[in-house]
């Protein structure tokens, strides 16, 4: 695919390639291993303009499209896929959010923060009781005067415990009315508003993953954003453009773990030759390498329809759904190509693995994807 990226793709696939090669590769199984996640690593991602990629320039970002951003994120995460992660979580979901739905004025006021890294971004939908369920949250926000009270807890929030700044969806309204939820921008430091339980992860584990907790905390009118119970419809909206994140990311991770997987298989003999000139290995690599073309075609398509302002909805849903799946394929065929050695941390390979699992859960899983793509279907 590197021959159809255009001029802005291909200088941000080699500024991203350089930095991650000497910044982010030495690091990354410390950080694994510490479940640190490197904040002002993280923050430097913003001096390269990659943490508002799609933010316009006026408001501090890069002024690129959903094109531009694909390349971040998938190249980012052929390295780490955490450190892809916390790039996705922190562009699309409370950024995008923002974005999106914000007034002139908030969008002045927390944009320049977030697109420059000087701010780092959280965005609280998912409780413990409710995964794909968001309808029946129990974090509530309540009218008093010129401010609104929030009480609940939001679970699984990338930058829970780092973010500066969140977007936090609470229930305003009856339980189960989807015009019952609305959207506010809640900064650290508000009282009432602090961290909770940092969770121990399978894979994404130098991506910051905690509870946010909110206790009688007041939120000023002038920080909702949107309309009053207009939260969950902003959500949906939201997750549109996050499933294409969460795509650029599996193909990253895919891409990551097929590198590695060529690249072994042509270096280890058996038998006196390379395994790669294995019919049973060259099978492999094939049906790799197709997977990861086709996952990354779909997910262009669908970041070309977001930045031509068409419908995205099914085809978000379908490229996140497939390149997830794929992630998880093409790593787990990269362990079994390295035999022993993948399944030890020396090699990248079982990174890749546990990493990209968490593709086909967050964001909505999988199952959540193909309930999104046969109602459009169907209508």
């Amino acid at each position: 695919m590197a021959s159809a990226l255009n001029e802005n793709q291909q200088m941000i696939s080699q500024m991203v390639k350089d930095f991650c090669q000497k910044e982010i590769k030495p690091h990354l199984m410390d950080w694994d291993e510490s479940q640190k996640f490197p904040i002002e690593l993280f923050k430097k991602l913003g001096g390269l303009g990659l943490l508002g990629v799609v933010v316009p320039e006026e408001y501090g970002g890069s002024g690129f499209g959903y094109a531009e951003y694909y390349t971040a994120v998938s190249e980012i995460s052929r390295v780490c896929g955490s450190i892809g992660l916390s790039t996705a979580a922190h562009n699309s979901l409370c950024t995008g959010h923002i974005l999106a739905f914000g007034n002139e004025e908030q969008k002045k006021k927390w944009l320049p923060k977030l697109a420059t890294g000087e701010w780092i971004g959280a965005w609280g939908l998912t409780e413990s009781n409710t995964g794909s369920d968001a309808l029946r949250m129990k974090t509530t926000a309540v009218k008093e005067g010129n401010e609104w009270v929030l009480n609940g807890a939001k679970n699984w929030i990338t930058h829970g415990i780092s973010g500066d700044v969140a977007v936090v969806l609470a229930r305003s309204g009856d339980l189960l009315d989807s015009r019952g939820i609305t959207a506010f921008v809640v900064e650290r430091g508000t009282p009432g508003f602090k961290a909770g339980k940092k969770e121990n992860k399978l894979g994404m584990r130098a991506s910051e993953t905690a509870e946010m907790i909110f206790e009688d905390c007041r939120i000023p009118e002038e920080n909702v954003l949107g309309e009053v119970g207009q939260g969950f419809i902003q959500a949906m909206k939201v997750l549109d453009g996050g499933r294409i994140s969460i795509a650029a990311l599996s193909v990253g991770i895919a891409k990551g773990a097929y590198d590695a997987a060529l690249q072994y298989s042509k270096e280890r003999e058996q038998f006196g030759k390379p395994i790669s000139s294995f019919q049973a290995i060259s099978f492999k690599l094939a049906d790799m390498a197709t997977q990861i073309e086709a996952a990354e075609l779909l997910t262009l398509q669908a970041a070309h329809l977001k930045d031509t302002g068409q419908d995205v909805t099914t085809k978000s849903a379908m490229a996140k759904y497939y390149a997830s799946e794929v992630a998880v394929s093409v790593s787990t065929e990269a362990v079994q190509i390295f035999g022993g050695y993948g399944y030890t941390k020396e090699y990248p390979v079982e990174k890749f693995y546990r990493d990209s699992k968490l593709c086909t859960i967050g964001e909505g899983t999988s199952e959540i994807q193909k309930l999104v793509i046969s109602r459009n279907i169907l209508q």
